[in-house]
This record gives C-alpha cells, sequence and structure tokens, in this order.
C-alpha cells in the first residue's frame, strides 16, 4: 500500500530523526548534501550549522531550499519526507542558542532511536565562540509533504 503521509506524520518524522539531504541552487545546478539537523518544532524549522564553503554561499545567494528525510526498512516498506522552506543564517545569541538546542535536541534523538548518548554532540554548543566557529543557519518550512509504502503481507 502506498500513500500520502498526514502532517503530523511528517513532523514525527521529522522529529524522530538527525540525518537530512539538504537541496540547494549553485550557479544555476542543483546540489543535493547530507547534513545533521534538529527540527524546532516551536517554530516548525529546522536547524543545522556547517562551516563556510560552498554550500553556505550558495544559500546565502538563492534561499530557497528543500530536504528530504526517509526511513527506509526495505524496498517495500519505507517513509520519505520533503520539505521546502528558505534558509535563514543565526548570528549571535541566537546562533548559540540554536547550537545549543540543536546538540541537545540531536542527542535526545540518539538515545531515542538507539540508546546511546554520544559525547561529541556536546561539543558543538561551545564551537560557538571559536575562531572556526560553525554557521548556525534555519530552515524556516514553508512546505512539508510525505509518502509512506506498507506491505502487510499475511502469513
Amino acid at each position: 500500500m502506498r500513500r500520502n503521509l498526514t502532517e503530523e506524520e511528517c513532523r514525527a518524522i521529522l522529529e524522530q530523526n538527525y540525518i537530512g539531504r539538504l537541496a540547494y541552487i549553485s550557479a544555476g545546478f542543483p546540489h543535493i548534501v547530507p547534513i545533521t539537523f534538529f527540527y524546532d518544532v516551536e517554530h516548525n524549522s529546522i536547524i543545522s550549522y556547517s562551516a563556510e564553503g560552498h554550500k553556505i554561499k550558495a544559500m546565502r545567494k538563492n534561499n530557497a531550499v528543500s530536504m528530504g528525510v526517509d526511513e527506509i526498512s526495505s524496498i517495500e516498506n519505507w517513509k520519505s519526507v520533503l520539505v521546502q522552506g528558505t534558509f535563514e543564517e543565526l548570528s549571535r545569541i541566537d546562533a548559540k542558542h540554536m547550537l545549543h538546542e540543536f546538540s541537545k535536541g540531536v542527542k535526545d534523538v540518539l538515545l531515542n532511536k538507539y540508546g546511546a548518548h554520544p559525547k561529541y554532540i556536546s561539543e558543538f554548543s561551545a564551537k560557538i565562540h571559536d575562531e572556526d566557529a560553525p554557521i548556525v543557519f534555519r530552515i524556516t518550512i514553508s512546505d512539508c509533504t510525505g509518502k509512506l509504502r506498507e506491505n502487510k503481507s499475511v502469513n
């Protein structure tokens, strides 16, 4: 069976995952890269970070982006969500606060999903004052859709 996901199901997939594929336009061509993200329920937005580079420079020029998140069990059992939104670079106290929320949120997802509590995630919120501090950004979601395929075989 194949069907569209409800808005609530789409949000649940965003809440329960931390790896997505970010799509952006650079020099007239689409680019897709994996990112670690946190879904900010309160603001219906995606929070992430990056070093200064191709992706950040491109999103500063064209802030229209998409992000895909999948949960794939098999070729016949999967869920997929597509987010459309706008890139916004955060700075100063907003960046520090959201990097802290990102760190806490990803830790919670990993703990709920795998029972893991990786130490390296805690380092992110401390990096905001480093000379090579990451660029913290938000994707404000304008649209979110999803699909599901389930094979409920009878034994």
